[in-house]
């Protein structure tokens, strides 16, 4: 396949991913604002609406306003880009599922910074998943993908690297 055809369809992806979480972020925040949160399954899955300055649960909420714009907006921001450059030049040599699993990371993180921006540095958080009193954090759909992204990762670079130690 092209090398241009192939990042048409990666940025195909992102766009897409990027723009379910914004209409799952405001359907969030139409339907479950100052609600009751709403469960499923038993209380397995919940959805509640919360809103977080800081990182993965809450990390650094307390930081200044200008140190949280650079630590969760211009930071990430910078390494999004290194990442879209690196998928780019790279992704004539890379598998699709690893290429899927970095296209999701991008994703997932430009999804977040959108919304630092468009909401004062919060970020709308709605899922919850848990038995009992064992649940996760609250995330989002950008959170989702990050995370299926760095979990394909994992699958797939441990493989790259049996199959160059094979030929060598």
């Amino acid at each position: 396949m092209k090398q241009t055809k192939r990042i048409l369809i990666l940025m195909l992806i992102a766009i897409v991913l990027i723009v379910i979480d914004r209409l799952t972020k405001e359907y969030a925040k139409e339907h479950l604002y100052n609600k009751e949160s709403i469960s499923y399954f038993n209380n397995v899955i919940r959805f509640e609406y919360a809103e977080n300055t800081g990182a993965f649960l809450s990390l650094g909420d307390e930081l200044p306003r200008s140190w949280s714009f650079w630590l969760f907006s211009i930071i990430p921001l910078l390494f999004l880009i290194g990442l879209l450059i690196y998928i780019i030049r790279e992704s004539p040599h890379m598998r699709w599922l690893t290429l899927l699993a970095f296209i999701m990371i991008f994703a997932g993180g430009v999804g977040n910074i959108i919304d630092r921006i468009v909401n004062d540095r919060h970020v709308i958080d709605f899922m919850n998943m848990g038995i009992g009193t064992l649940r996760t954090g609250i995330f989002n759909f950008a959170d989702l993908c990050l995370t299926t992204g760095v979990v394909l990762l994992l699958f797939t670079y441990p493989k790259k690297e049996k199959e160059q130690g094979a030929t060598e």
